[in-house]
C-alpha cells in the first residue's frame, strides 16, 4: 500500500479510462461529501452522489462510464471512467489497505512449542499460543492473543486477527483471512440419549412420546479442513466433524457470527453472510449463496449456484441455480405469489362479509326456536 499514488497508476490498475491531468497525486479515495482536501478522489459511482461534486474539495473524481457529459465533472482537474462500480471499488480500496500492524518474529511474550514448525518471515504477535507439532506457514501472520492447537497447519501467507482459536488438527490452506475471536474446530454439538428420546419420538411422531434423562456426549473425532483463500468473519464458529471432516472449500467467504456445525462440507467460492446457521452434515456446493439470518437443518443438499435470499429457513433439499426465499423457504416467484395472495385477503374478505350481507337479505336465516 502506497500512501500517495498518482491518477494515471490508480486508473491503469483498475483497466478504467480516464481524462485530465494523470499525475495528479491522491492520497486516499473518499464518499464525496467527506472530502476535505484537493488531493481526495471524490468517488460518485452513482448518479444521485453526482451532484455532490458541485461543492467538493476534490480536484478529482471516479464515476460511472455514463456519467462523462454531467456537468458536475466540469470543475474537476481528472476523472476516472469505470464500467462496473463494485467490481472497481473492490481494487481501489485494495490499492490504498491498511495493513495490520505487526512486528517481523516472534514476541517475547508468545509461547511458541518447540516442535512446533515456524515458517519463514512470519509474525507471532503478543500473547499468543502455538502448540505442539503445529505448523505455521511462510509470511504468516498472527496478530495477538491467538492460540493454534496441538498439530494444526496454518498455510503461507495467513493472516489471523486477535483472539482466534484454531483447534487441534485443523487444518487450514494458502492466503487464509481469520477475523477476530473466531472460533475454529470446537466440538460439534451432537448428543445421543440412551433410549429413544423427544427429539427422535417427535421426529417419527409429531409428538413428544419419551422425555430425555440423560445426554450422551459424542465426540469430535474428525477436524475442520479449510482450503486456500477463505475469509471467516469475526465470531464465526465452525465445528469439527464426528468422524469425518468439517469442509470449507476454496476460496469460500464467511461473514462474521455464522454456525457451522459438524461434518457440514461447503463448496467453493461460496459467499455465506452474517447471523446465519448450517446444521451437522448438510453439504453445500460451489458458488451458493447463503443471505444473512438464514437458517439450514441437518442432513441437506443445496446445490451448485444456488441463492438462499436473506432470513430463508431451509428444511429440505435445494436444487441447483434455484433461488429461494422464505419461511419454510420455497422458490422466490412461489414466495413472492403467496406475499402477493396474503395482502389480497383483506379485499376477499370484505367481498365474501358483502356478498354473506346480500344473500342474508334475498334469504333471511331462519328464526330460531
Amino acid at each position: 500500500m502506497s500512501s500517495a499514488l498518482s491518477l494515471a497508476h490508480i486508473a491503469k490498475a483498475l483497466d478504467a479510462a480516464w481524462t485530465g491531468d494523470g499525475a495528479l497525486t491522491i492520497r486516499r479515495p473518499v464518499h464525496p461529501a467527506a472530502a476535505q482536501t484537493p488531493d481526495d478522489l471524490a468517488v460518485a459511482m452513482a448518479d444521485d452522489l453526482l451532484p455532490l461534486l458541485a461543492e467538493c474539495p476534490a480536484q478529482s473524481a471516479m464515476v460511472h462510464e455514463s456519467a462523462k457529459d454531467r456537468p458536475e465533472l466540469a470543475k474537476m482537474k481528472a476523472v476516472i471512467f469505470v464500467a462496473r462500480p463494485r467490481l472497481a471499488l473492490s481494487g481501489l480500496t485494495q490499492l490504498f489497505a491498511l495493513t495490520p500492524y505487526a512486528l517481523p518474529g516472534i514476541h517475547p511474550s508468545a509461547i511458541v512449542d518447540a516442535t512446533a514448525q515456524i515458517g519463514q518471515d512470519v509474525s507471532i504477535g503478543p500473547g499468543c499460543y502455538v502448540g505442539p507439532g503445529a505448523v505455521i506457514g511462510e509470511r504468516a501472520v498472527l496478530l495477538s492473543q491467538i492460540s493454534i492447537g496441538r498439530d494444526a497447519q496454518l498455510g503461507p501467507d495467513g493472516l489471523v486477527h486477535p483472539g482466534v482459536r484454531v483447534g487441534e488438527r485443523v487444518r487450514i490452506g494458502a492466503r487464509v483471512i481469520i477475523h477476530a475471536n473466531a472460533v475454529i474446530g470446537a466440538d460439534g454439538f451432537s448428543f445421543v440419549t440412551p433410549e429413544a428420546g423427544s427429539v427422535e419420538t417427535a421426529k417419527a411422531t409429531g409428538t413428544v412420546q419419551a422425555t430425555n434423562t440423560r445426554l450422551l456426549r459424542i465426540a469430535s473425532l474428525g477436524t475442520v479442513v479449510i482450503g486456500d483463500d477463505v475469509e471467516i468473519g469475526a465470531n464465526a464458529c465452525i465445528d469439527r466433524g464426528t468422524l469425518a471432516d468439517t469442509v470449507i472449500g476454496n476460496a469460500t467467504k464467511i461473514d462474521n457470527l455464522v454456525q457451522i456445525g459438524h461434518n457440514v462440507r461447503i463448496g467453493d467460492t461460496c459467499m455465506i453472510c452474517g447471523q446465519s446457521g448450517i446444521a451437522g452434515s448438510t453439504v453445500i456446493g460451489d458458488r451458493v449463496v447463503i443471505g444473512g439470518g438464514s437458517g439450514l437443518a441437518d442432513h441437506l443438499k443445496v446445490g451448485n449456484d444456488a441463492v438462499l435470499m436473506g432470513g430463508s429457513r431451509v428444511g429440505g433439499h435445494i436444487a441447483a441455480q434455484t433461488v429461494v426465499v422464505g419461511y419454510p423457504a420455497m422458490p422466490r416467484d412461489k414466495a413472492l405469489q403467496q406475499l402477493i395472495d396474503l395482502r389480497r385477503l383483506h379485499t376477499l374478505f370484505e367481498k365474501v362479509s358483502d356478498m354473506e350481507q346480500r344473500v342474508q337479505r334475498l334469504e333471511p336465516p331462519p328464526e330460531k326456536g
